[in-house]
This record gives C-alpha cells, structure tokens and sequence, in this order.
C-alpha cells in the first residue's frame, strides 16, 4: 500500500473500534476491577473462562479467540523456525534498539510515561520478551497455548490508555491525533519486526530471504490481533521500509521522556550484566544500533567500548559461518541462545508469570498537549527519501 500524507494523517485519528468499545463499557458499568480479577484466570487458549466475566468482555474475548482467517501457517512455522535460530540475537534487537526506537518517538516516549508500570523498566521488558517468546512456541495458537490470551489483554490496555487520556482531557487529540493510534501502531510493528530485522544484519547475522520475509509476516499476523488495520499495513518489506523512513522523519526526535526511559532502560540491564567492568557494553550497543544522533537525542554516554562494540559483527560472523557448516554447531549454538534468552527473562521476570492488565489510572502528573535454508542472504530493502 502506498501512503499519502492524507492518508497517514487519517491514520493519526484512528483506534480500535472493537476494543475501545469494550473498555468504555467495563468502566462505564464500574466492572473493570471484576475483570482483571477474573481474567489472570484466563492464561491458556481454549480454556473455560471463568463465570462472572462481564457480558461486554465476553463478546470481546470470543470475537478475538482466533487468529485471521488469512494466516498462512506455512510462513508462520518458517517465522518459528527463525526465532529458533536467532533467538539471543532478537532479543538483543528488542531490548538495544527497538524499545530505544519507541522512546525517539516524543508523543509515544510521553505517552510510555504516562504508566505507572513504566517506574518498573523491567516489567516492560520481561512483558515484552515474555509476548514474544509465546508467539513463537509451537502451541502458540492452539488450544493450551498462551499467546491469544496475552494478545487479547495487550489490545484491551492499550485501548485503556485511549480512553483514560481523552476521557481525563489529557492528551491533545487536534494536534497529536488519537493515543496509540493506528499510525503509532503499525510504527511499533515497524520497530519489532523490520527495525528486528535492520539491527540483525547490522549485528552481521546471517539470514535467509525466506526467514526474514516470515519473521515481518508473523509480526502482520500479530498486527491483525492486537487491532492494527491491516488494510493500511505494508504487505512486504519493501513496503515497510518506506513507512518507517516516513514514519520515523515524520515524528522522531529528542525529548526529556525519552531519555528519562532510555536512562532506565540502561541502568535495569547494567544490574542485570553481573559486575561493572561491562555495564557500559549496554550504552555501547545501543548507540551502535540506532546510530550517533539517536542515541544522542536520548542522552546515551558515549563509553570506551563503543569501538569495542563495532567488532561484535566481526565475531558474530565467525559464530555464523561455523552455524552454516556445522550441523553440531547449529544445534549448540540455537541451544546456547535458547539458555541465554530463558536467563535473560528469568532475570527480568524473576521468575513469575507478566499478567497483562486494564489500568484503572494513570500517572497523575502526566501531561502532554526445523531449520530454514541460508541461500540468498537477507539484506535490507534500501533506505528511502520520504
């Protein structure tokens, strides 16, 4: 699809009809406490749900309950497979760059702020690793797996922040277009799939055509659950790259919430790297992810290690060539990243399972006006001149 500036305005004043309706109701009928009571009962697909749920939250979770009808399973399993292989490394792009890329945004960093769950960085990001790490298990969309749920709960919140931030006057609609809206939507699908994607081969990771085409088609499919109008979505990576470049020429630059985020973000992975000696290698991998500008506009120290950073490709790239001879080294390394990334989010959510909940409020200061071939290595659609 191309975008128009019309046409992207329009997007600005857009939400989710289904889920802005369902959230207006459970707090205009004062039920929104009985539902997240009820509904951390509700954490596997095909569960019975529990009696006394609200009958608006029932049509809700039943009209959501499985995914599109136009899901091509085949891309789907090829997306797992791509996690599986590049699991640590993926985690590493959702923690350096694509939450940093969410803060360059200064309407998106201010409305992050606006949570009280954003004190806590570590929640965000075990949320976030948790949501990914149920996408892509094999069950994910069967019955006994947890991705639904998760995605059904995520959509509500969001809708939750629209309705507190126009319904408490605190948020200008004119100028900023609706919170969360769905050009912010499909931009945070950008961020998690194609930005993914961007910071792996800046990583020098090795990737198939094939699995980055189904990594960004998986993130369609989870698009489509969390109410992103998939009509206005780019349907190919071609595509995508254009609307980020618009996207991000369009909105990104510096702001005090920002970096007050990044700053978080930093200091909850330097206590999670055991030590000092390598706390500033998380300062240098996000700058050498999204760039000198960015990370100055989001107040990133420069560190002695930014040099050292520049040779992660170099060492991935050995790594990478021994996976692509080595059948034995595939599986050590895939099993190896599996260890790292399960460590990384048992670290974050120590242990215990991120419930995804309707805030009742929010900050009270808040203000703003099997494996897949490696033939035919991915590279990244070029850059674009919006």
């Amino acid at each position: 699809m191309t975008h128009t500036e019309d046409s992207t305005d329009a997007l600005r004043q857009a939400g989710d009809e289904l889920a802005d309706a369902t959230v207006a109701a459970l707090f205009e009928r004062g039920e929104v406490g009985e539902f997240n009571t009820l509904m951390r009962y509700v954490s596997v697909a095909g569960a019975p749900l529990p009696d006394g749920l609200p009958d608006v939250a029932l049509e809700y979770l039943r009209a959501t309950s499985v995914p599109p009808a136009w899901v091509d399973w085949g891309e789907m399993e090829k997306a797992r497979l791509f996690f599986i292989d590049n699991n640590v490394h993926i985690s590493t792009a959702l923690s350096f760059a694509s939450m940093p890329a969410c803060y360059l945004v200064p309407h998106v960093a201010k409305l992050l702020s606006a949570t009280h769950g954003l004190n806590y960085p570590s929640r965000r990001m075990a949320e976030t690793g948790q949501f990914t790490v149920y996408l892509m298990r094999p069950d994910a969309f069967e019955a006994g797996g947890r991705f639904v749920p998760a995605a059904q709960k995520v959509r509500l919140l969001h809708a939750a922040i629209r309705h507190h931030l126009k319904r408490e006057g605190r948020w200008d609609t004119g100028t900023l277009g609706v919170p969360i809206c769905q050009e912010d939507m499909i931009g945070g699908q950008m961020f998690f799939s194609l930005l993914v994607l961007d910071s792996l081969h800046r990583l020098g990771v090795h990737m198939s055509e094939e699995g980055a085409r189904a990594y960004y088609y998986a993130w369609r499919v989870v698009g489509a659950m969390l109410g992103v109008d998939q009509d206005a979505v780019p349907g190919s990576l071609e595509q995508a790259r254009r609307f980020l470049d618009t996207y991000m020429v369009r909105h990104m630059g510096p702001s005090e919430e920002g970096a007050h985020l990044t700053r978080q973000l930093i200091d909850l992975y330097e206590d999670v790297v055991p030590g000092t000696f390598f706390d500033p290698i998380v300062s240098a991998l996000i700058r050498h992810l999204v760039g000198d500008t960015c990370a100055d506009w989001l107040g990133v120290s420069r560190t002695p290690w930014d040099t050292v950073v520049k040779a992660v490709p170099h060492l991935l790239g050995v790594l990478e060539t021994i996976e692509d001879r080595s059948p034995l080294g595939a599986w050590a390394l895939d099993r190896l990243g599996h260890l790292t990334t399960v460590l990384e989010l048992s670290s974050l959510t120590r242990g215990r399972v991120m419930h995804y909940a309707i805030p009742e409020q929010l900050k009270k200061d808040f203000g703003v006006s099997g494996t897949l071939p490696r033939a035919r290595r991915w590279t990244p659609p070029a850059v674009t001149l919006p």
